[in-house]
This record gives C-alpha cells, sequence and structure tokens, in this order.
C-alpha cells in the first residue's frame, strides 16, 4: 500500500461534466493516459484534450446500445488488480490488462430523470450498471486507485496532485467513503422508485438515504453531535431555503423552522405562524400579513419573545416592520420583497430563509424517527377536514362564524403536540396548551394563557371568550370540555370515539355549545 499514488492511467466517465476538461488538462500536463468513453470523450476531444477510447483500449466495442462498454476485464481487472502482490500482476500481464490508477464516474441522472416526470422506459435507461460497478470496484481497491464521484473532486484532487504529484492514502480513503455512499444513495433512490410503482411507501427493506447540507455547531444540547441532511425530495421548506442573512442556524432552528412552516402552509389566505419549542404560540390568517402578525401575537406574546416566524406569503414591508419590532429567531417565507429584505438587514443576527415555495400539506409522504435498535415509519399526517365531512353531534349547531373558526383552530391543533387543545376565535389561535399528560390540563393552560394574553393587551375579558375549541383527539371524560366552556368557548370541534362520547355531548348540550365530531384524529408526539 502506497502513501502517495501517481495517476499514470486514469478512466473518466462522468454524465455531470462540470470541471472536467480543467481536470483532464492537469492530468494530460502530468502524462497521464486518458480512458473515456461516449460524451465524456466527444467533451475532451473538442477542448483538445487527449483521450483514448475504452473501446480502443479493451479492444471490445461498445454494445447493446452502449449497456456493455465498461464491463469487460481489461477495465475491472484494471481496477481491482492489486499492486502489491506479484500473483496478481503477473496474471494482469499475462491477460494484458493495464493497470488504471484513477476512475472519476457519476451516475447516470436517475434521479433527476425520475424528478421531471419521464416515463417508465426513461427512468430504466437511466439505471448506471457499468458507473456503480467501476465506483465500487475503485472503492474496494482504494489502496491502489483513487476514485471520484461527484464533480466537486475535480478541484480538490486536482489542487492536490498539483502540489505533491500524486493522491494520499488518506485521501483515497475519504473518497472510497463517499464513492459507497454514492452508490448506497443512488440504489435507495431505484428502489423507493420501484417500491412507489408497486404501491408500496413502506417496503421489507427501507432505503434511506441524505446528502448532508450542513454541519451543525450541536445538536439539541452542546454536548451532542449534529448535522442537517437533505433527502432529495425538494419539498419547500428549510431545506430548499435561501438563507439571506443572520447567523449559522442551529438544530433547534432548523426543528422549530420546519414546524412553523408546515403549520402556516395549510392556510390559503394571509396567514402567520409563531412558533416556540416546535409547538405554535400564536397563528392567525386575515386579509394581510401585517394583520395576521398582529392577530398572532396577542395569543401569546410573552412565548412569541426569540419565536421562529412562518408566512405563507410573500413578505412585504409593513409585516415587515411588526415582525422585526421584537426580538425573533428566525423568519421563513416563500419570498420577500426588496423593502422586507432591507429592514430584516437591520437586525444582523435574525435569520432570513426563502423557501421559494410552500409545502403541500395534502401531499403524501414518510415521517422516520429513531428508536432503539430501529425506525419508526409513517406516512406523513396529510388528513384534513372539510365542514363536508363533520358530523354535528349537539342540539345546537355551528353559527357560520363557529364553523369557521372550528376549522381553522382543528387545522392549527393538528400541528400541536399532544394533548393539544387550541382555542380560536376570528380566526386566530386565543389560547394554546400543548403536550400535557391529560387533556383537561391542555384545556386549562389554554385558557390561563388566555386570561394572561388579554391581560398584557389591557383587555377587559380573557380572550377565550366567545371562542371556539378544538382537541387533536377525544374527550375521554366531560372535564376537558366543561373547563372549555367555563373559559367562555361557544363551539367544539373533536374527532369523537370515545365510550364516553354520549356523557361528553350530555354535558356539551348542558353548556349551550355547539360540537362536531371529525372522525379524525392528528396526534401530534
Amino acid at each position: 500500500m502506497t502513501d502517495l499514488l501517481p495517476i499514470r492511467r486514469a478512466l473518466l466517465s462522468v454524465s455531470d461534466k462540470t470541471g472536467l476538461v480543467a481536470f483532464g488538462r492537469l492530468l494530460v500536463e502530468r502524462g497521464t493516459e486518458i480512458l473515456s468513453t461516449g460524451g465524456t470523450a466527444r467533451a475532451l476531444r473538442e477542448a483538445g484534450v487527449p483521450v483514448k477510447d475504452v473501446s480502443e483500449h479493451t479492444g471490445f466495442p461498445e454494445i447493446l446500445d452502449g449497456r456493455v462498454k465498461t464491463l469487460v476485464p481489461q477495465v475491472h481487472g484494471g481496477i481491482l488488480g492489486r499492486r502489491d502482490l506479484p500473483g496478481h500482476l503477473a496474471q494482469m500481464q499475462a491477460h494484458g490488462i493495464a493497470p488504471i490508477d484513477l476512475v472519476a464516474v457519476n451516475l447516470y441522472p436517475f434521479e433527476a430523470t425520475v424528478a421531471s416526470g419521464a416515463a417508465e422506459e426513461d427512468c430504466i435507461e437511466n439505471i448506471d450498471i457499468g458507473g456503480p460497478a467501476m465506483i465500487r470496484s475503485a472503492a474496494k481497491n482504494h489502496a491502489h486507485v483513487a476514485v471520484l464521484t461527484e464533480a466537486a473532486h475535480f478541484a480538490t484532487v486536482g489542487d492536490e496532485i498539483r502540489a505533491t504529484g500524486g493522491v494520499s492514502l488518506g485521501t483515497r480513503r475519504r473518497l472510497a467513503a463517499a464513492a459507497y455512499a454514492r452508490t448506497a444513495a443512488y440504489d435507495a433512490a431505484i428502489a423507493a422508485w420501484f417500491a412507489a410503482r408497486e404501491g408500496d411507501p413502506l417496503p421489507d427493506v427501507l432505503p434511506v438515504h441524505g446528502r448532508r447540507r450542513q454541519s451543525l455547531r450541536y445538536g439539541e444540547n452542546p454536548h451532542q453531535i449534529a448535522a442537517f441532511y437533505v433527502d432529495g425530495s425538494n419539498r419547500p421548506g428549510v431545506a430548499t431555503a435561501v438563507q439571506v442573512q443572520g447567523k449559522e442556524l442551529s438544530y433547534n432552528n432548523i426543528n422549530d423552522t420546519d414546524a412553523a412552516y408546515e403549520c402556516v402552509a395549510e392556510f390559503d389566505r394571509p396567514a402567520i405562524v409563531i412558533v416556540k419549542h416546535a409547538n405554535p404560540c400564536g397563528v392567525a390568517i386575515a386579509g394581510s400579513l401585517a394583520e395576521a402578525w398582529d392577530k398572532a401575537l396577542l395569543c401569546d406574546p410573552v412565548s412569541a419573545f426569540g419565536g421562529i416566524v412562518a408566512a405563507n406569503r410573500r413578505l412585504d414591508a409593513a409585516a415587515a416592520e411588526k415582525i422585526t419590532a421584537i426580538f425573533t429567531e428566525v423568519v421563513i417565507a416563500p419570498d420577500a420583497d426588496e423593502e422586507a429584505k432591507a429592514i430584516f438587514a437591520r437586525k444582523k443576527n435574525l435569520r432570513l430563509l426563502l423557501a421559494g415555495g410552500l409545502p403541500d400539506p395534502a401531499a403524501p409522504g414518510r415521517a422516520l424517527k429513531s428508536v432503539a435498535g430501529g425506525l419508526l415509519v409513517q406516512s406523513r399526517d396529510d388528513g384534513q377536514v372539510t365542514e363536508e365531512t363533520l358530523k354535528v353531534v349537539t342540539q345546537r349547531a355551528p353559527s357560520r362564524a363557529e364553523m369557521a373558526d372550528l376549522l381553522f383552530a382543528f387545522r392549527v391543533c393538528k400541528h400541536v403536540k399532544s394533548n393539544a387543545i387550541v382555542y380560536a376565535k376570528g380566526l386566530a389561535t386565543v389560547g394554546i396548551g400543548a403536550g400535557q399528560m391529560n387533556r383537561a390540563e391542555s384545556s386549562r393552560i389554554a385558557a390561563w394563557k388566555s386570561e394572561a394574553a388579554a391581560k398584557a393587551a389591557g383587555l377587559a375579558e380573557p380572550l377565550a371568550h366567545g371562542s371556539v375549541v378544538a382537541s387533536d383527539a377525544f374527550f375521554p371524560f366531560a372535564d376537558g370540555l366543561e373547563i372549555a366552556a367555563s373559559a367562555g368557548a361557544t363551539a367544539v370541534i373533536q374527532p369523537g370515539g370515545s365510550m364516553r362520547d354520549a356523557e361528553v355531548i350530555a354535558a356539551a348540550d348542558k353548556a349551550g355549545l355547539a360540537m362536531v365530531f371529525t372522525g379524525m384524529r392528528h396526534f401530534r408526539h
């Protein structure tokens, strides 16, 4: 095993040709023979870089429309042969196999082909066979071969060759690790595509892959290491966002921002969501973002300090002025106009993210959670209720205004940690109780917060007076509903399905509440 590997012969076959010509010129200047195929060879020749066709090197032509061109002993023997074993060298010489010291391959663009909506035949033709085989061969024999799998590797390896005359063992090891990660991700994408076509979103073997977007300073706490990976789905959000300004995002920033943006995408009208510790502390929809901000902030101004703000519209100056009036960690929106950007720029540490679009709350997808020794995998909670799907179970039906607030509150409830209770009035949250061990406590906390918010705003009565209340799951007893009635709620939306539904309905009728069942719950643990 040699530490510094001189490159005497290289095989270049890439779909992404960024940096290819400059790297090819560098190799030729160093006396390297370049072997290549198809479009890569053509690109090099057109740039004046001498290249030898692989078919000329192997004495075997490309066949089957190019499906077979590198799957021959002259290629794989040249890559896999160990230079430190006399027996390998003797066999290579006997069969006319020349050593290949460097392999640069980035694979057929299968993922991009699928993302473009291409036909099944085109997707299958973009499943690379020879490329992964060469990559894996070179990575296995990294003691004697350097393997480049990304266009970015041309620059880093080229710099090392200029500086040292070869590729070090440490670099070859890192390249080998990257190579196996790339083929694993490639195969995972192909396996997922086949599973999806078979209608099997949770197959026997679950392929999972991600590409590191960012190394983070630490995780939830300073003693934990962390990184942010993207999965290639291009779902709008933190993964697609451009950070316009502000400090580096932390693990908790990313987690909270994702929670806020998924929630705000639920609404068609201008909406603002304020999140603290992954829970909404204020949500509102209105005629403008500025108006929605005022209504959302009123719900819990104390928790909003240092929070995450999400908007579902292009940020304008009026909204930016209001948002920057208090300390905010992150603001995310599809876009922002120049005036808004200038206003946010006054707050140097505020992180402004522009995601370029909104996630579709009804789109299918999956959610993963690690547990000891495994993963819990489920489909994304893409459930939504409409007025037509609701069942009125009380003597009194909701009014039109109550119905609008009920539907709004239940959509917010979907994004609040269980047990979740949400009071809403005028299409704005006015009290939120989250993450308690029993539903009655969540109801009390939400009512208490509505009282505290009213006092902070100088109002005579709690915000919950005249509100509606949403529960993410059924009321197991009447106590949680009775607390809401005492807080001033007039209507209730809940999934129903408890053994004591009749008792809860009777309590609602006694209090004069209107209540509807959704038949759908929204646990979020």
